[in-house]
């Protein structure tokens, strides 16, 4: 399955780096191992920006979770620019 997510820039940019390998995330979607993730950056200001990052799930446990939240690990696979992705400012 392929979500498709919000993502604020400081931790978009941490997923572009490699530094961050981890989502904690309301598991509203079923989040599962195998499953692709579309993060996209964005703010409420600004919307979506067009740079996304395409991650594929590792793992999924809701250990030390709040009730009905996840956290999982991801392995970046690619990121880019996609116009379909950035929201028109009106």
């Amino acid at each position: 399955m392929i979500h498709e997510l919000k993502i604020l820039p400081e931790y978009f940019a941490a997923i572009l780096s490699r530094k961050k390998t981890f989502e904690i995330r309301k598991n509203d979607r079923g989040f599962q191992e195998g499953d692709t993730v579309i993060l996209k950056n964005y703010t409420k200001k600004d919307g979506y920006s067009g740079d996304y990052a395409k991650a594929k799930i590792t793992y999924v446990t809701d250990f030390a979770q709040k009730t009905g939240f996840v956290v999982f690990a991801i392995k970046l696979e690619c990121s880019g620019f996609d116009y379909k992705y950035k929201k028109e400012k009106s």
